[in-house]
């Protein structure tokens, strides 16, 4: 009996903000890939996770979630989600099962999904919180705007119907060989996951308009790996805000909620890379940042041009 081909291809999560996609792609890996939060636009990057099976290797796009940009800080992230579904072999298109609407966010979402032209499978998350017969409305809902190659109810909280999830991503994938190593999970550096675990503690701790003013600019980083006298991980970091007064907020009473981000944030990072850290953690003012395509270059969030 002639063997099946191994598969390999780029999948693309992609849907509006808040639909669990980062915490899907975590739960998929077992590892701390994407931040997670309830406030809308916490993906900022497209980041690359890797998930290698027996016979196949999908390579899992964690998008910035599609909405309509304010800024150009939005506009950016935009231009990433799109890049990202026009790169894909498969979009797997995440959503809340038991919508009863389609918002403006998913008619965007249908769009650009139609002119990336790749096949599209639902991924109906949070089936822990929903009723049965939501499964099957939810498919008709969004089945009835766009072709879908399968609709799958998952639950990124409780791990519920992961499998077959993989199941029909291994089966939509072209054949082909790996592009990475068994052993790699996600294509960006330690420091950039680092980074992005402080901005989740600032969205766990500020509300309002500071969340979404802050970039994470890692100044110093040394490691136990790359500096064996070394007996700690050491991180200099500064988070920069727009204003004065988002300043104050981030930094809190005596230093009070700057403190607890860094401690918070001091306990993933060690459970992360395995060593005991010190975050040496800075807050400054950069006016106009996410109006700055230059900015948005530095902190990585807009891809350098040559």
């Amino acid at each position: 009996m002639n063997k099946a081909p191994y598969r390999c291809g780029v999948v693309a999560v992609a849907g509006r903000p808040n639909v669990g996609k980062s915490c899907l792609m975590n739960r998929l890996l077992e590892y701390k890939v994407s931040i997670v939060s309830d406030k809308p636009q916490t993906t900022r990057n497209s980041i690359r996770c890797i998930y290698t099976g027996e016979d196949f290797q999908a390579v899992f796009l964690d998008t910035p979630g599609i909405h309509l940009p304010k800024h150009k800080l939005g506009r950016a992230l935009m231009e990433s989600a799109t890049k990202a579904l026009n790169e894909a072999d498969l979009v797997c298109y995440v959503v809340e099962m038991g919508d009863g609407v389609i918002t403006s966010e998913d008619e965007e979402v249908m769009r650009l999904l139609g002119e990336a032209g790749a096949p599209v499978l639902l991924v109906m998350n949070k089936a822990d919180l929903a009723k049965r017969t939501d499964a099957e409305r939810t498919r008709m809902l969004y089945g009835g705007k766009i072709p879908l190659l399968g609709a799958i109810p998952v639950s990124a909280r409780t791990g519920e119907g992961l499998d077959a999830l993989l199941a029909a991503v291994r089966d939509a994938l072209p054949a082909g060989e790996a592009v990475y190593d068994d052993e790699m999970i996600v294509d960006r550096p330690e420091k950039f996951i680092v980074a992005e675990i402080l901005r989740e503690k600032v969205l766990l701790l500020s509300h309002q308009e500071v969340p979404h003013n802050v970039a994470v600019e890692i100044e110093e980083y040394k490691s136990p790996d790359e500096y064996p006298e070394r007996t700690a991980l050491f991180v200099r970091a500064t988070l920069y805000v727009e204003r004065e007064g988002q300043k104050r907020i981030l930094i809190g009473r005596e230093g009070a909620r700057l403190k607890e981000i860094g401690r918070l944030a001091r306990l993933d990072v060690e459970a992360l890379t395995g060593h005991k850290a010190f975050l040496d953690l800075w807050v400054k003012v950069r006016p106009g940042w996410r109006e700055s395509e230059s900015d948005l270059r530095l902190f990585g969030i807009k891809e350098r041009t040559s």
